[in-house]
């Protein structure tokens, strides 16, 4: 996705300005845009008018604008949502979002445009390590006196224009700050971003590719060749009459779920044959969340009388992504059915169901893989089924684990032809150091492709090591865990208190704009109350995710921590991980514990015990921007908190390179 007009200041200024507005109606037109169309192009004529006059002041200073780019209608790859202008100027990017006719700069508008540079900052490629400068022009507002930037952070704080005194203010701003070389317009224009899960959501829902929006940067796995490896296998398999199972394996944060959805939603997928993909997962919270934000987005487009339109669109939604467990209830008691999706794409396959837990909740003797097998063998043709696997995940009882998956196919199906990542037949940090197959099976069809594995993190351009720098603290690894974050995470921010009204201001210091903060802790953490703090597993995740920042219910209030079943699958930009007693140290190891009653109890089970690291490697595997660890200091008078016991947790995350405050 590019910006409508991208042109040299010499060459935007030799343009003629209707030809300039052409060129924006017209890919205004090809993006879907229609609404308001004509009100939308007054607007972009004083704005030209205002950058052409201020331009013009450029040239008379003497500034060599010929290295000078302008971008108008530039996508922040969040649907509809577009800078004004961007430009580039002496390797600064100064981000312009006009309020014609506007008398005030009021706090919304300073909210937007802070957010638009945050944005590049955090998840855009090519403006990483440069300085952005947020501008909000309200065009009749009456001036006020530029300040130039106190911050020595990468986004400066706004300036403040209108249609007189713009070019006079980005001139100063330059003549202090500028000379930092240039920057390559086309390749910024091109540059990569991040999307989050609702985004990309968001963006599928519309009818586009989240390919578009989430390209990988160099050196990295990304979604495009992973999308295009399952793609063409499925394509081969309807061909030639095939029965596959395709395997993605990725770090957290890694974009499985985005190139399952991806898969899922491809149009030759859906317009070809009717409902010929489905994308199918067992978690709730996340089903749950992305629903009601594709509700609350399409309903903005929605008359509220028209109840047949909302009733239509809803119906849709809850058909984008489907909950496991109820498609394996209408398919599975009826062994005459045969679905009518002919590709399956099963997100978080490592928390399908063992046998054991099928049969305690639904008298089924299957495991969750085995039953999903069965049912897509009743296709006499082809038929796909795609696992997405998260290593070390794991976070509930009755969860089989990849080795389940294993297990079937080398049983049961062996008839079905199996696409894996290398990654996945040995094992290692990113499948939990699990692998598909204890030994490997002599009667079945093993293809290895290296595109199938997702190996770093997209939440953050920040944090791509962030996952490794998890494992490696959970796997009781101290000394590389602090050289990873000393040579890998400088600028993924990481910080721990005993204080927890410390981590809470920063957190709201760090959070700006639109950003997203909020507490997760274990389900374990049964003695953070005393803090405030009641870890609940039924509280409204869609609401905790979705709601402004002064609504109660909100994340962004820091009063209700969300555990590892409500964020598990979803991220927030600020998270602030409390932590318990449930994990803690003892004799330079981890040891386990449950709380029962009132006191804790050792965890002897492996299981149990596996449940717990993994929890607290889904919680540390959240943010996409930084996080604050709280420790409770504990309390000598209460045995349930002793401080020796949290001040060696302290120590612990202290020894892996956690700085703190």
């Amino acid at each position: 996705m590019s910006a409508f007009y991208c042109r040299s200041i010499a060459h935007f200024l030799a343009d003629d300005t209707k030809s300039i507005l052409g060129t924006l109606t017209h890919q205004a037109g090809l993006s879907g845009f229609h609404q308001q169309l004509h009100t939308q192009t007054l607007s972009w004529d004083k704005e030209i008018t205002i950058l052409k006059n201020s331009f013009k002041k450029f040239v008379e200073d003497g500034f060599a604008v010929a290295n000078y780019h302008l971008l108008l209608e530039y996508p922040i790859a969040r649907r509809e949502k577009r800078i004004d202008a961007v430009l580039l100027a002496e390797g600064i990017i100064f981000v312009i979002e006009f309020k014609v006719g506007s008398q005030e700069y009021n706090g919304v508008d300073k909210e937007q445009v802070l957010d638009y540079c945050l944005d590049l900052r955090d998840f855009h490629f090519q403006s990483r390590d440069r300085i952005i400068i947020p501008v909000l022009v309200a065009t009749h507002a009456s001036s006020v006196d530029l300040i130039l930037p106190k911050t020595t952070s990468d986004v400066r704080d706004i300036i403040y224009a209108n249609n007189y005194n713009l070019a006079d203010y980005i001139i100063k701003t330059l003549t202090k700050e500028g000379q930092r070389g240039n920057i390559d317009a086309d390749k910024w224009n091109k540059s990569d971003y991040a999307p989050t899960i609702i985004e990309a959501a968001q963006t599928l829902y519309s009818g586009k590719s989240v390919v578009e929006i989430s390209r990988s940067h160099a050196g990295t796995k990304n979604l495009t060749k992973t999308s295009n490896a399952v793609i063409n296998a499925i394509k081969d398999a309807k061909a030639n009459n095939e029965k596959i199972v395709c395997f993605i394996t990725g770090v957290p944060g890694a974009g499985k779920t985005l190139a399952g959805l991806n898969i899922a939603h491809y149009d030759e997928f859906q317009d070809s044959e009717k409902s010929l993909a489905t994308f199918l997962s067992g978690n709730g919270p996340l089903i749950k969340v992305l629903r009601e934000a594709l509700s609350r987005d399409a309903f903005r487009k929605i008359k509220a009388t028209d109840k047949n339109a909302r009733k239509k669109e809803t119906d849709r939604i809850i058909s984008f992504i489907e909950n496991v467990h109820r498609f394996l209830d209408y398919y599975f008691n009826d062994k005459t059915k045969v679905p009518n999706n002919k590709i399956v794409i099963f997100d978080e396959a490592q928390r399908a169901w063992n046998q054991e837990h099928s049969m305690r909740k639904f008298q089924r003797p299957h495991s969750e893989a085995d039953m999903i097998f069965e049912i897509m063998s009743r296709h006499e043709d082809w038929a796909v089924i795609v696992a997405l696997v998260g290593g070390g995940q794991e976070i509930n009882t009755g969860e089989a684990g990849l080795p389940e998956w294993g297990k079937v196919l080398s049983e049961k199906f062996n008839e079905w032809k199996i696409y894996v990542s290398p990654q996945l037949m040995i094992g290692n940090h990113s499948t939990g150091d699990l692998t598909l197959f204890e030994t490997i099976p002599t009667n079945v069809e093993i293809i290895k492709n290296n595109d199938l594995h997702l190996d770093v993190s997209i939440r953050s351009y920040k944090a791509e090591k962030l996952s490794e720098w998890v494992n490696l603290i959970l796997t009781n690894k101290p000394d590389k865990a602090k050289q990873i974050f000393e040579s890998e995470l400088s600028k993924f921010e990481i910080v721990l208190t005993r204080d927890l009204n410390k981590a809470k201001q920063w957190l709201k210091l760090n959070c700006k704009g639109t950003r997203r903060a909020g507490l997760v802790a274990s389900s374990g953490a049964r003695r953070l109350r005393p803090y405030g703090l009641e870890v609940k597993l039924d509280f409204e995740e869609s609401e905790w995710f979705l709601n402004s920042k002064d609504d109660v219910r909100s994340s962004n209030y820091l009063e209700i921590p969300a555990t590892e079943f409500g964020v598990q699958g979803l991220e927030l930009d600020w998270a602030g991980v409390c932590w318990d007693g449930d994990l803690r140290r003892e004799n330079n190891s981890w040891a386990f514990n449950s709380f029962k009653g009132t006191k804790w109890q050792k965890v002897s089970k492996i299981d149990k015990k596996n449940f717990i690291i993994n929890k607290y490697r889904v919680l540390l595997t959240r943010a996409r921007e930084g996080m604050v660890i709280f420790v409770p200091p504990g309390d000598q008078a209460d045995n349930t908190r002793k401080p020796r016991e949290y001040n060696e947790i302290a120590s612990y995350l202290i020894a892996c390179g956690v700085k703190e405050i």
